[in-house]
């Protein structure tokens, strides 16, 4: 039993952090359907932004102070993330904005690889695991027989958090009302004096500052970061937004969870171990797809006339 509940509590803390790379997934395939298969590499330079941060603006002092350290590095991170996915948005999607699917698709696939290249050559050390400051809390919280290291319960604490912040901005703010009009018909939105171009920008600076945070957090949680971490964890978040329905928040959200927790699981308790933890998640994945493919949460997509 205390196996039982120690990896339900690590597929907890890992599905949070799936769910902040899953929401920006969702967010923007809501807008204007686009699948942003670089949206991991957002979630990667938001990681090592905050290292830059850490390494070679905060001075020795700052970097003993966590609660000066860290707020200074989740802010790098965003800052990282939100420049490389508006470039993004303007230079490889906008221009592609009514081409046929499969050219931002494509377009969506080389930006991932040439970011991950980027980094990998100009970062110092990035061509194998760079290690990440432990720039939190080191004192794990117990449970009973449960271990809760604090750097994962802040970031399930975080993920949560900022889901219903986003939520609560989308159903209930003019901006969110104008996202929520441009997804569902962006030609009679712009009719109604909305500027589907300004909307679309916001919505990938929102989902860059998820990720951003998110790829500090984990760092701080994992101790190292590689170029690579946004095409693993990416492919993880892609599966959670799908999943529970790609286009919605809260299925984004409950998806990433089930992943979690069917991840950690599957290392023990099924066939296979950690090497069929995929196998395990797409399993499920395509079982759910067979009899709902519209996901868990999302809704039935309607053609216009």
């Amino acid at each position: 039993m205390g196996t039982l509940l120690q990896q339900i509590a690590n597929g907890l803390i890992f599905g949070g952090l799936i769910a902040m790379v899953a929401l920006g997934y969702t967010m923007v395939y809501g807008i204007i359907q686009l699948i942003n298969f670089a949206h991991g590499e957002i979630f990667m330079t938001g990681a090592f932004g905050g290292l830059a941060v850490y390494s070679w603006v905060l001075p020795p002092a700052a970097q003993q102070i966590w609660y000066v350290a860290l707020p200074a590095m989740l802010v790098g991170g965003a800052i990282v993330s939100v420049v490389v996915a508006l470039l993004m948005e303007r230079f490889a999607y906008r221009p592609l904005r009514n081409a046929p699917r499969l050219a931002p698709l494509i377009t969506a696939l080389g930006v991932s690889v040439f970011l991950q290249e980027l980094v990998r050559i100009f970062f110092p050390g990035a061509s194998s695991a760079v290690p990440f400051p432990n720039a939190f809390i080191t004192a794990p919280l117990h449970i009973g027989s449960i271990t809760i290291p604090a750097s994962g319960l802040l970031m399930l604490v975080v993920s949560v958090v900022l889901s219903i912040v986003l939520e609560t901005y989308v159903n209930g703010s003019r901006m969110g009302r104008a996202m929520r009009a441009t997804a569902q018909d962006p030609d009679t939105a712009r009719l109604m004096g909305i500027n589907p171009d300004r909307v679309i920008v916001l919505t990938f600076a929102i989902g860059a500052v998820l990720a951003g945070v998110g790829g500090v957090l984990y760092g701080t949680y994992i101790h190292n970061v590689d170029p690579y971490i946004g095409f693993q964890n990416g492919l993880f978040a892609f599966a959670a937004a799908v999943l529970g329905g790609i286009g919605s928040i809260r299925g984004a959200v409950i998806g990433a969870f089930v992943i979690g927790l069917i991840k950690n699981l599957a290392d023990i308790y099924l066939p296979g171990g950690t090497a069929y933890d995929y196998v395990w998640i797409f399993i499920l994945l395509i079982a759910v797809l067979v009899f709902r493919p519209q996901g868990l949460f999302g809704e039935a997509e309607r053609v216009r006339a």
